[in-house]
């Protein structure tokens, strides 16, 4: 896989498997933090900072999701690449519907973003990515933490009053975030980019056991922590959301949809139904991406037609106890 090594731009040094065939994930390179601290060296203000995205990618939709959730988006600015990725990595395409061109360093690849932070660094380039336009260098690209950040230190900057991390909850957001990751958000790469039947066999199964507790854990509850909307929700809709659309058939994921589960489908709807998160996914990029730059898993670069799926149908979750912070309730 590409990645940049001492500052160079290589198509060959990164192998995205082990020798057994699992998937393996390499670690994000940028973890600064940006703190509500007037001695912190990051703190948040208004008109500072700038996210990096792709539409299609589950990981950046979480911090697209929380910057209009939190109403960030007067003091947040953002730019989009290209949902097509070849060996030039993430690019700015601005001719192209969806697209932006890099607006604060007007690079033409993201690759240059990197080397302007580190000219000598040595990783992957991902979305997504917060830049400080103050100290010209990105602050992280870690996407559960800029959702973090965004979520608690921007308080006095957001228009809406939502807090995704509360007070008594936060133990249990911390938990299931990590009880979803390597099976859910990180499992369908597992399965998909699995290179031995044994890994992929090992990979599906925790997938799909995975999902079928959080169908019953769902039956009772609204929400995956209770009755409030978490950032543990977030997580868990990134990946959903995609689910039919390109995992069950592009990553082999392929032994249930979400729409055929009781609790997880209505679930889905709910969350997609919570204002300002439909303008946040954009299907045609999901697709596009995930069918067009995976050549070692569709070579023929064909995107799947279907399925077509109503997301605004009923889903009577209201029915339980809780819901959406009431600044997130339709006016």
């Amino acid at each position: 896989m590409n990645m940049l090594v001492d500052g160079e731009w290589r198509t060959d040094a990164y192998e995205t498997t082990n020798e057994d065939g699992e998937f393996e994930r390499q670690e994000t390179a940028f973890r600064d933090w940006i703190r509500d601290d007037p001695d912190a060296r990051f703190q948040p203000e208004a008109g500072r900072y700038h996210l990096y995205v792709c539409y299609a990618c589950p990981w950046a939709h979480r911090t697209l999701l929380i910057r209009k959730l939190k109403g960030l988006e007067d003091a947040i600015t953002v730019d989009y690449v290209d949902p097509f990725r070849d060996e030039g990595g993430w690019q700015f395409t601005p001719e192209k519907e969806g697209c932006t061109p890099d607006t604060v360093n007007g690079s033409d690849y993201l690759r240059e973003v990197y080397q302007a932070a580190d000219p000598d660094m040595t990783g992957r380039v991902t979305v997504p990515v917060l830049w400080d336009k103050q100290g010209e260098t990105i602050v992280n690209n870690e996407s559960e933490e800029i959702l973090r950040m965004l979520d608690t230190e921007f308080d006095d900057v957001a228009s809406r009053d939502v807090d995704l991390y509360p007070e008594g909850y936060q133990e249990e957001v911390d938990r299931i975030i990590d009880e979803i990751y390597e099976p859910i958000n990180n499992g369908v790469y597992r399965t998909g980019f699995a290179k031995s039947q044994a890994a992929y066999d090992e990979a599906v199964e925790e997938l799909f056991d995975a999902l079928d507790h959080w169908d019953d854990v769902l039956a009772d509850q609204r929400y995956l922590a209770g009755d409030r909307l978490t950032e543990a929700d977030i997580c868990m809709f990134t990946t959903l959301v995609r689910f039919d659309q390109v995992y069950h058939t592009h990553f082999m994921c392929n032994k249930k949809q979400i729409q055929q589960y009781d609790n997880l489908w209505p679930y889905l709807r709910d969350l997609y139904q919570t204002d300002g998160v439909a303008e946040t996914v954009n299907m045609d990029h999901i697709k596009e991406h995930y069918y067009t730059t995976h050549p070692d898993v569709t070579p023929t670069r064909i995107i799947a037609a279907g399925p077509d799926l109503d997301f605004e149908a009923d889903h009577d979750r209201d029915e339980l106890p809780g819901g959406p912070p009431e600044s997130l309730l339709p006016a």
